[in-house]
């Protein structure tokens, strides 16, 4: 029985923003005011490039292979089972590695208004993902209820601040160009590293390329959708870090453990310091709410299948949730988040992405079977690029967590290589719509479209 196809240009286009843009923004915005001062804008405007790049690497391999499973599938019909198993473990561990960055986050913006000693700190990330653990673990009812109020104030601020500072440089000029001299204090010698930090932000359009076969005219859709969302991305970012580096001087945000919180304060007072934390804590809350409940089921969809011990399969017999799972999976992430920092955990997360899409951008000419197309060359260089701009260590642990795969797929997945395929395109798949339905741009923008048509 074949899936049925629903999901128009709009629907696809909301996919895309939707999927991308989230608690991100609030966590390596300005990153690289420290690094590179003003000139840190570069950063975001080089990095959405390469993402545009790497995604029209992705769009045209799904107008090749319009098949459910998206990166997987482009892996698996080129090099085989393994290294398909081997993309999709990556994309596991960049998820579970994200897990650990919000916690991190969490704490970063709650310290902007109380004073934490490192104990403590510790304490508040330990709440924060067993309180989600919690949510998730008695089942997925609750969890969506949570989710949907975890969104109410996901994005809003960052538009009324974006609005506010562009109203606020146009009475004063002078502000703007006294934080943006000198534009580069220390040159660009840091911007490779900065470029793979901001990098994360653009990150989650691979996942559009799965439900190719619930699109309408996937071909055309698909393509389409993936440079229109990325534009549109790309243009928000922009303007939003332009504002945070043109109301705040440079060398103190670079001291700022909560970027956008004080750019709220220097450009709306305390009560735009206000408004930029909560919608900082609740955009962080819902997006490792919505990551801890798909990326544990895909453990425990995989064990179900043999591809992992059977004890991930575990289903609880009251609440109906992987509870094993789960409760491994948040555990193991709670320890990274309380040992790493931010920029290391998102540089990890990062370096395990890159090999998904460097290996897509390597299927890509071997699924057309023709001359190799540009996109595919400067995709290439760009995840090297990337890849040798992260840092010595992330390089090694992205390395360790990924070939960790190895052992499991010739102990558990070589028994039936088709699950493997299967259960990581469907979980994918369960991801993706996940996403969707927790975001609030996404939801918004469904909202205004049921409304115009109710017009008409």
């Amino acid at each position: 029985m074949k899936l049925r196809r629903a999901l128009t240009l709009f629907d696809v286009v909301n996919l895309v923003i939707g999927t991308i843009v989230g608690a991100d923004i609030y966590i390596v915005a300005a990153v690289g005011a420290g690094a590179l001062g003003p000139a840190s804008i570069l950063s975001w405007f080089i990095a959405g490039i390469m993402a545009i790049i790497i995604a029209l690497v992705f769009a045209e391999s799904s107008s090749v292979l319009a098949r459910v499973g998206g990166p997987y599938a482009y892996a698996r019909h080129v090099f085989g089972d393994f290294i398909g198993f081997l993309v999709g473990w990556s994309l596991w561990v960049s998820s579970w590695v994200a897990i650990a960055v919000f916690p991190v986050a969490f704490v970063s913006y709650l310290l902007h208004f109380l004073s934490l000693d490192p104990i403590m700190q510790g304490l508040v990330k330990v709440v924060f993902i067993v309180s989600l653990t919690l949510v998730n673990y008695r089942g997925v009812k609750v969890a969506g209820k949570v989710n949907d109020a975890l969104t109410v104030l996901k994005l809003a601020p960052l538009f009324i601040f974006a609005l506010a500072g562009l109203v606020y440089f146009l009475m004063k000029p002078d502000v703007l160009m006294a934080n943006y001299t000198p534009f580069a204090p220390y040159g660009l010698g840091g911007l490779g590293g900065v470029v793979v930090l901001v990098f994360w932000a653009y990150v989650g359009f691979e996942l559009v390329t799965v439900p190719s076969d619930e699109v309408i005219d996937p071909k055309t859709t698909i393509p389409r959708a993936i440079i229109l969302g990325m534009v549109f991305i790309m243009f928000f970012y922009l303007v939003t870090n332009f504002v945070i580096l043109g109301v705040v001087p440079w060398d103190l945000l670079a001291n700022s453990r909560a970027p956008l919180a004080l750019a709220g304060y220097m450009l709306l007072g305390p009560l735009g310091a206000l408004l930029m934390t909560i919608g900082a804590l609740f955009s962080i809350s819902g997006s490792e709410e919505a990551g801890i409940l798909s990326t544990a089921r895909i453990l425990y969809a995989m064990a179900s299948d043999g591809l992992l011990p059977r004890v991930f399969a575990s289903v609880h017999p009251r609440y109906r949730t992987p509870h094993v799972s789960l409760v491994f999976q948040n555990l193991t992430a709670m320890v990274a988040a309380i040992l790493g920092t931010a920029t290391q955990l998102i540089s990890i997360s990062v370096f395990t992405l890159l090999f998904c899409y460097i290996l897509t951008c390597i299927s890509l000419p071997l699924l057309k079977k023709e001359r190799i197309p540009i996109k595919a060359i400067l995709g290439f260089f760009v995840c090297v690029y990337l890849m040798v701009n992260c840092s010595v260590d992330s390089i090694l642990w992205g390395l360790l967590l990924t070939f960790i795969g190895i052992p499991l797929y010739l102990k558990y997945a070589t028994h039936q290589p088709d699950a493997t395929f299967r259960i990581l395109a469907r979980q994918l798949q369960d991801k993706i719509q996940a996403r969707r339905e927790r975001r609030f741009l996404a939801r918004f923008l469904r909202l205004i479209s049921d409304f115009t048509k109710k017009l008409k």
